[in-house]
């Protein structure tokens, strides 16, 4: 189990970006974090991975657990070879290997190089379309294609915690279920935990068993997913959907203040 206990997360010892946050997630679990652009949700992911000290950034209060042991104070590094793996936004992959190369270096820190092959054709078997391209550049894919390499590289490297961060980002609507469709049959087959982040509530919740909702570096929500879909708070500030049913944009809904207990 994940537990993050109560964190304040700063930037170069003085820019603070997270206040007191706390969030768990059981073995076998997706929980979705939730939350406009510039939330704190990446941050979150980051302080949990170690990848924070790459950035000047450091948990400066709280704790972080890992099946009842503290990662807060270890290396990206170390929290990785527990399992504990991000994909990180943007689909950043080698763009000059092929597919097929890309994947293979997400499981480069594993000895056993027949699991390796064997779990290389299983994302395969997730994502069919990643076979047909395995001797293409990766640079050269579309965004889509991109997103799916990035989450079978994640899944080469044996996650028992897997953090993906805005996988729906820029993709169209289409291609956005058929990947969430493969995270859900992933962690339904695999058992594996999942911590998703993303802005666009709708699909998360649809597959998510808890969920959080973040504003300002603060949690201001959580809940059941299904609790959070039927959520009018929920539905009007991140679905776009008021009390009556009827779709609003972002801009209508910006600038509303938030009903008292989210503050």
């Amino acid at each position: 189990m994940l537990k993050v206990n109560n964190i304040e997360v700063a930037y170069a010892k003085v820019l603070r970006v997270l206040h007191g946050v706390s969030l768990k997630a059981e073995d076998g679990s997706i929980v979705a974090l939730l939350g406009a652009n510039g939330a704190g949700k990446s941050t979150t992911l980051k302080a949990i991975s170690g990848l924070l000290r790459s950035e000047a950034g450091e948990v400066t209060d709280g704790s972080i657990e890992w099946n009842g042991a503290r990662i807060d104070n270890r290396s990206a590094e170390a929290i990785g070879k527990l399992g504990i793996i991000q994909a990180l936004e943007g689909r950043r992959v080698f763009q000059h290997l092929t597919t097929e190369e890309n994947l293979v270096v997400g499981g480069y820190s594993r000895s056993d190089r027949r699991a390796v092959k064997r779990d290389l054709e299983m994302v395969y078997h997730y994502f069919p379309r990643l076979e047909k391209l395995r001797r293409n550049t990766a640079g050269y894919l579309s965004g889509g294609e991109q997103q799916m390499l990035v989450i079978g590289r994640a899944i080469m490297a044996t996650p028992k915690l897997l953090m993906l961060d805005e996988p729906s980002l820029g993709l169209a609507p289409m291609l956005v279920e058929e990947i969430y469709e493969i995270i859900q049959r992933f962690n339904l087959e695999h058992q594996t935990t999942i911590l998703l982040v993303e802005q666009n509530a709708r699909v998360a919740l649809g597959i998510a068993h808890y969920g959080y909702v973040m504003e300002n570096g603060r949690l201001v929500l959580e809940g059941a997913a299904e609790s959070l879909r039927n959520n009018e708070d929920v539905k009007e500030f991140y679905i776009g959907l008021s009390a009556t049913g009827t779709r609003k944009s972002y801009r209508e809904v910006k600038h509303y203040r938030r009903r008292k207990r989210w503050l």
